[in-house]
C-alpha cells in the first residue's frame, strides 16, 4: 500500500487541463500552495501530517501501460498527449513545513514550483493525503491533551472509512502523541507499538468470567489489562480481576503491566469504585483504562470529575474526527514566471469572501519565538527573498485588522523559518524521519504553544502575520484588480 503508484488517484479534470496545456505548449513554471482557511474542531492550531505519503506519490509518480489504456478508452485523450503521458515524471521543485510542525490558516504548508501542466496534476493527491493525515493528527492532538500525560491508544482501525484511512489515520495519531495502535499493519508498515487486550468474546467463550481471566493471564502475564464489564463490573469483573492478581502475587509472577479496562457504563463513577477495590486488595497501581466513544470533550470530563482512569482507547471518534469530517486544505495558483524577465509574476484570487482572498507571490513563513520562553509569538508570511534582521525591533500587524499591531523589541525574540526543501530538479533532497521520531518532534512544537492556545474550547489564537512587503503586494492587487471591475451606478438601481 505504501508504493501503490497512485498517478490516476485524481480528478478528471486535472487531466482534461494537463491535455489543455499541451496544445498549447508553454515551458512556464508555475507556483501552487498548500493550505487550510479554518482551524479543525473549533481548536487555534492543526498539526501538519502526511508528507512522507506526498514524497512517496511524488516518486512513484507514472503512467503505466495499463494508465494509458484506459485514459484511451475515455476516448477524450489524443495520441499526442498520451505519448506525452508514457514519458511524464516530475521535473519541479517542493518546498513544505515538515511532518509534526503545530501549524495555522492560511500558511502554506506545501509550495510546488513546476512548469504548470506537471504542477496541475499533483492537486488531487496532496490534498487528498495531507487533508486527512493532518486532520486525523490535530484531533489526536487534542485527545492527547485532554488526557494530562495519561497513555491514549488509538483503536479506530474497525470504524475508519477504508483501510487507508485506518492505516495512515493511526500513523497520524501517533505522530501526535498516541502511545500505540491496535492496528497491526500500521505496527509494521511504520515500526509503531501496537497495543491491544482482548473483546467480551473472550469472556463469553469460558464457562466463566474467571476462567477466562486465568487463562488469558497465563498467557500474557506481561500485559495481563483485564476486560471487566462482560456481566456485572463491580460484582463480577473486578472481583474476578482481583482473583487472577492475587494469585499470580502468590505464584510469584511479576505484576508489570496489569490492571482493568471498563468499556461501558459511568466510567467515573466505575473507575472510583473499582480503585477503591482494587487499593484494598493492594494492586493501587493498577492500570484502570477505559474506553466506550471517548473524544477529547469526554475525557476532559472524566479528568475534572477525577476518575482513577490513566489509560485511554479512544477509537471511532479519533480516527474519523466526527465533529470535523473535513480539513479543508486547497491549492492555489500563486504565482507565474515571465518568460522574458524570468521573474514569478504574483497571482491573486478574489472572492468575496474575505477569508477566501488568496496570497499572492513566492512565500515562505517564519516563526516567531518569545526567546526567553520559547513560545510562539506569531507567525510572519513573507515573500520569499525577504530577509529579517532578529536584533532590530519589528512591527507586525493583522492583515484583515491592520490597526491590530504589535511591536517585537530587536533581541528578545528568535525567527525560524518553515518551509524546507523536499525535491529539487525533481530530485528527492529530504529524508524522512521515523513516525517515532516526528512523535517526539510534534511533543516539542506542542510545548512551543501557550496553555491558553490548546484549550479546547474557545483557545487563544495564534497571530498569522504578513510582512509589509506581502501586504503591500497584495493591496496594490487588490486594487488592480478591483479598478478592472468596477460598475456604474445604474446597474445596480
Amino acid at each position: 500500500m505504501r508504493a501503490n503508484n497512485l498517478t490516476l488517484l485524481t480528478d478528471y479534470y486535472e487531466l482534461t487541463m494537463m491535455q489543455g496545456y499541451f496544445k498549447n505548449p508553454t515551458d512556464q513554471s508555475v507556483i501552487f500552495d498548500v493550505f487550510y482557511r479554518n482551524n479543525p474542531c473549533g481548536g487555534a492550531y492543526a498539526i501538519n501530517c502526511g508528507l512522507e505519503q506526498v514524497i512517496e506519490y511524488i516518486e512513484n509518480l507514472t503512467f503505466s501501460s495499463d494508465d494509458i489504456e484506459y485514459l484511451r478508452s475515455l476516448h477524450t485523450f489524443d495520441e499526442d498527449f498520451l505519448e506525452y503521458l508514457s514519458d511524464f515524471h516530475f521535473s519541479g521543485d517542493i518546498y513544505a513545513i515538515p511532518e509534526g510542525t503545530v501549524v495555522f490558516p492560511h500558511e502554506p504548508l506545501l509550495k510546488v514550483i513546476a512548469p504548470v501542466i506537471e504542477a496541475q496534476l499533483l492537486e488531487t493527491a496532496i490534498l487528498n493525503i495531507i487533508n486527512h493525515q493532518s486532520l486525523i493528527a490535530t484531533k489526536a492532538s487534542r485527545v492527547v491533551h485532554a488526557a494530562r500525560g495519561d497513555g491514549i491508544m488509538e483503536f479506530g482501525l474497525r470504524r475508519a472509512q477504508g483501510p487507508d484511512a485506518g492505516i495512515f489515520g493511526a500513523r497520524a495519531a501517533i505522530i501526535a502523541g498516541c502511545i500505540g495502535t491496535s492496528n497491526v499493519l500500521t505496527g509494521q508498515m511504520f515500526d509503531v507499538p501496537v497495543l491491544g487486550t482482548h473483546a467480551h468474546s473472550w469472556i463469553m467463550s469460558f464457562p466463566d468470567e474467571y476462567t477466562a481471566f486465568k487463562t488469558y493471564a497465563k498467557l500474557y502475564p506481561d500485559a495481563c489489562i483485564l476486560l471487566v464489564d462482560t456481566y456485572d463490573t463491580l460484582k463480577s469483573g473486578v472481583p474476578n480481576a482481583i482473583r487472577v492478581f492475587e494469585e499470580m502475587r502468590e505464584e510469584g509472577i511479576p505484576l508489570t503491566r496489569y490492571g482493568i479496562r471498563l468499556d461501558s457504563g459511568d466510567l467515573a463513577y466505575l473507575s472510583k469504585e473499582a480503585y477503591k477495590m482494587l487499593a484494598a486488595a493492594g494492586f493501587d497501581d493498577a492500570v484502570i483504562s477505559a474506553s466506550s466513544d471517548l473524544d477529547e470533550y469526554l475525557i476532559d470530563s472524566l479528568k475534572a470529575q477525577d476518575a482513577k482512569i490513566n489509560s485511554w482507547g479512544v477509537g471511532t471518534n479519533l480516527i474519523t474526527c466526527n465533529d470535523n469530517p473535513a480539513f479543508g486544505g486547497v491549492y492555489k495558483l500563486a504565482a507565474i514566471k515571465d518568460k522574458d524577465s524570468n521573474e514569478f509574476i504574483p497571482k491573486i484570487k478574489l472572492s468575496e469572501n474575505t477569508e477566501k482572498v488568496t496570497n499572492p507571490g513566492n512565500k515562505t513563513i517564519y516563526r516567531i519565538y518569545n526567546k526567553s520562553t520559547g513560545k510562539i509569538k506569531a507567525d510572519l508570511i513573507c515573500l520569499a527573498d525577504e530577509t529579517f534582521d532578529e536584533s532590530e525591533t519589528m512591527v507586525i500587524f493583522d492583515p484583515i485588522d491592520t490597526w491590530k499591531k504589535t511591536r517585537v523589541l530587536g533581541g528578545t525574540y528568535i525567527m525560524r523559518e518553515l518551509l524546507t526543501p523536499i525535491f529539487l530538479n525533481g530530485k528527492k533532497v529530504y529524508h524522512s524521519p521515523s513516525v517515532m521520531e516526528l512523535q517526539a518532534y510534534c511533543r516539542q512544537e506542542m510545548d512551543t504553544l501557550w496553555e491558553e492556545s490548546k484549550r479546547l474550547i474557545n483557545p487563544h489564537e495564534v497571530y498569522v502575520d504578513l510582512s509589509q512587503k506581502l501586504y503591500d503586494l497584495k493591496t496594490r492587487l487588490l486594487d488592480e484588480m478591483g479598478s478592472e471591475n468596477l460598475y456604474d451606478d445604474q446597474e445596480f438601481f
